[in-house]
């Protein structure tokens, strides 16, 4: 097995386990009464992340794997980790709205309002870069920047929306 298929299959087992937690967590919120907020955009979503990683499995899996990028994302894993402990129960693949509870202010969140994207936009780029598929690279930047701007915004409003709501509502 080449060292590039170690580090797919690693990313693929990674990101297979996050959609399990994913899942987990977005059923936890929902019986505490949380609620999706525009679902229309997730299946662009998975599809964006699915050919992304198979576009790596079938372009990258016998390339070189150039050290640097990949320990740069590597580094971005940590950071990862970071942004999902922070948010923990609450953290989801869906923008999942739970009325009454603040925004996350805490770990990266004190820097940036949106770090979970931050680094998955480093990432998009970074592996397959570390892989020396910079058409890939660029491609799926493009394509994720398309959709972040939908999402982003999507999150924008229904964050804004709660905590209008719990200020509203506090005594």
């Amino acid at each position: 097995m080449s060292a590039a298929s170690i580090v797919l299959l690693a990313v693929t087992l990674r990101r297979a386990a996050e959609l399990v937690l994913a899942r987990h967590n977005t059923s936890r919120l929902v019986a505490r009464g949380a609620q999706e907020a525009a679902p229309g955009h997730y299946p662009f979503v998975v599809l964006l992340h699915a050919a992304w990683l198979g576009a790596l499995w079938i372009y990258g899996r016998d390339q070189p794997v150039d050290a640097i990028a990949a320990g740069g994302y590597g580094i971005l894993q940590l950071l990862r980790i970071w942004t999902m402990a922070s948010l923990g129960a609450r953290w989801t693949t869906r923008i999942m709205v739970l009325p009454g509870q603040p925004l996350v202010a805490s770990g990266p969140y004190r820097f940036l309002s949106h770090p979970n994207y931050v680094v998955v936009a480093a990432e998009i780029a970074l592996l397959p870069l570390a892989l020396h598929l910079p058409r890939l690279a660029l491609t799926f930047s493009v394509l994720n920047a398309l959709v972040l701007a939908v999402r982003i915004r999507a999150e924008d409003r229904a964050l804004a929306a709660c905590a209008s709501d719990t200020t509203t509502a506090s005594p």
